[in-house]
């Protein structure tokens, strides 16, 4: 395991700061960079709808580039109440464009324009429709490598993907992931004790989700407002109760953590990237992973929590260091 190692980004000072990361990592203006970027590749892009067991429909967006031969396809995982449009998405998928890799953008359950495809709500113990969406890509797009990769919410099902595989028949060359979340109790926690404004970003952007899926399926799901005013913590332990077959929160949290030692039976080269000073997802938990000996985590100084932004432009390092390592798992054919 190479643990703690030190990536090459070095922000200008302007830009050294946690929260101008984060807040610029989400920010319109790199979703019109991202997008720019994608644009630019040239690159032919399709919307699927992917089959994740028992009924679920799971969407998504495939890219490759026409006439240009594929050096293997790519799946990359966005972050909570993110989608497959996100910067950092999009900004991924350009630079595995360029590399000659097709790329395919999925979108969770309930995220993006998808909530009228499945009658539940998501959760994010749901990685079987995940890991039957992925054997479905990998029959629709066979005799390639295929790789995966997420940040955020997205890398934490990359990496329970990754342990799943092997078991499942998937063939995974690589799984890269940007600033997992480890233990989600722990990062709740953090998000409490911290700046409001991460908790605050994302019960918002939750509760429009919860919305639209009453508006949506009003029968199934009967929280009314108030239930949607209640506090991240609160919210998040009703639903549970009422929508999962958890019986607490706690085993809620446990279900998807993968902390400690649980990344230690990854099987196939897998890459971690993390920032000392992430507001959401605290650095002492990547230094306490039991990694293999195919495991690498990148500790760096700056970047916030999927930030990493190098320059006025909002291009990003971590997209860069992504496309890298799936480049590095794939060696090019002279």
């Amino acid at each position: 395991m190479a643990a703690g190692g030190q990536a090459d980004f070095a922000p200008p000072r302007w830009l050294r700061s946690a929260h101008v990361q984060s807040v610029l990592g989400t920010s319109a203006l790199r979703r019109r960079r991202g997008a720019a970027l994608l644009d630019a590749t040239g690159a032919l892009t399709t919307s699927h709808i992917l089959d994740g067991g028992d009924g679920v429909r799971l969407q998504g967006l495939h890219s490759a580039i026409p006439g240009a031969p594929s050096r293997g396809l790519v799946l990359l995982l966005h972050g909570w109440e993110g989608s497959a449009e996100s910067s950092y998405m999009s900004q991924t998928g350009a630079h595995l464009l360029r590399l000659g890799f097709e790329v395919f953008r999925l979108n969770f359950r309930d995220h993006g324009d998808s909530h009228h495809l499945n009658p539940h709500l998501f959760h994010s113990n749901l990685i079987d429709e995940v890991v039957h969406a992925a054997l479905d890509l990998a029959r629709r797009f066979p005799a390639r490598p295929m790789l995966a990769g997420g940040y955020s919410l997205g890398g934490n099902f990359a990496l329970r993907l990754a342990l799943r595989a092997p078991d499942a028949g998937l063939q995974l060359a690589g799984v890269a992931a940007v600033c997992p979340v480890l233990d989600p109790a722990l990062t709740l926690v953090q998000m409490e004790r911290g700046v409001p404004l991460y908790l605050r970003h994302f019960e918002a952007k939750w509760r429009r989700s919860l919305v639209r899926k009453r508006e949506l399926f009003p029968d199934l799901h009967g929280y009314d407002d108030a239930t949607l005013k209640l506090g991240m913590r609160q919210l998040t332990e009703q639903l549970v109760l009422q929508h999962t077959a958890f019986g607490s929160l706690d085993a809620y949290f446990e279900g998807y953590s993968i902390a400690g030692e649980r990344l230690s039976a990854l099987q196939l080269p897998a890459w971690m990237l993390t920032s000392e000073d992430d507001p959401v997802i605290p650095v002492d938990g990547f230094r306490a992973l039991r990694l293999p000996a195919r495991g690498q985590l990148d500790i760096v100084p700056w970047g916030g929590h999927c930030g990493f932004i190098e320059n006025a432009r909002l291009d990003g390092y971590a997209e860069r260091w992504m496309a890298a390592r799936m480049d590095s798992a794939v060696p090019l054919k002279r």
